[in-house]
């Protein structure tokens, strides 16, 4: 046989005998084509590939919205100038929660949080009654489509743990441990005036405190002063109207839609 003819044999398998001690065995995997339908059949098919690939990037999603950090869009206007919310048209912001993992919120921070009792008596669940509907926004929030059932806020930390904080007639800022912190970066002027026989511009609305932070806890308010429902308002719950640091979800770290707006979002020291 030529040497063209063995080469022939090696690759088909074609011009082997079919009986005695040399045959061929009738595997049609010795063929080339034999080879390729066992390639073909280990492919998974497309009805079980697509579900298995929306599971996986559900659960990657998942992954990255409960450790890493998600998007939230801002549903009101308490805190203007720096992140703005009006008419249904709210930024989306970034928010991210890897830099809470190794050290707690600082003033100046402005964070994501879920309310306590106090701040939540005139939530509404975003959840359908219909169990299958409900079954399926949830895993619309898993994915980042739909928003957490739960009343998440946003404010700037004013005061941590330990600290007083207060503002009264004659202060010249809102004063934590007797000193003015930084308010460069809220409304101004103010969006409602103010009272001056309740309170003054410098405090945002009326006069509060003092008030002593319990520790693990943060004094929230909003940059927009006098249109913000912030720990101001909640003085008379358990926590004196500030957050446990089991409710903060992570730090604002930019604005990413709409695109004329897209940027950091600054966390100055407003205690320096």
């Amino acid at each position: 046989m030529s040497r063209r003819g063995a080469r022939v044999l090696r690759v088909t398998n074609q011009n082997r005998p079919t009986t005695g001690p040399t045959a061929a065995p009738a595997d049609p995997a010795y063929t080339v084509d034999g080879a390729e339908g066992r390639d073909e059949a280990k492919t998974m098919p497309w009805y079980l590939e697509v579900p298995l690939v929306i599971a996986l990037t559900l659960v990657f999603i998942f992954l990255i919205q409960t450790f890493i950090g998600r998007v939230y869009v801002i549903p009101s206007a308490s805190m203007e100038p720096t992140l703005h919310g009006q008419n249904g048209k709210g930024d989306r912001i970034a928010v991210e929660k890897i830099s809470y993992y190794f050290s707690d919120p600082e003033p100046g921070d402005v964070i994501v949080f879920e309310g306590t009792d106090s701040w939540n008596t005139q939530y509404q669940s975003n959840r359908s009654t219909n169990p299958l509907i409900a079954g399926l926004q949830q895993v619309g929030s898993w994915a980042g489509v739909v928003p957490p059932d739960e009343n998440d806020l946003v404010k700037r930390v004013i005061a941590t743990g330990g600290q007083t904080v207060s503002c009264q007639e004659g202060d010249s800022a809102v004063m934590v441990d007797g000193a003015p912190i930084d308010q460069s970066y809220i409304l101004q002027p103010n969006f409602y005036p103010v009272d001056p026989e309740t309170g003054s511009d410098a405090c945002g609305g009326q006069y509060f405190g003092p008030v002593t932070v319990p520790e693990g806890h943060y004094f929230m308010m909003g940059d927009n002063r006098t249109n913000s429902l912030d720990s101001r308002y909640h003085l008379g719950d358990e926590f004196q109207g500030t957050i446990p640091r089991e409710n903060v979800r992570g730090k604002v770290a930019a604005v990413v839609f709409p695109l004329g707006r897209m940027g950091g979002v600054a966390d100055p020291d407003i205690q320096g």
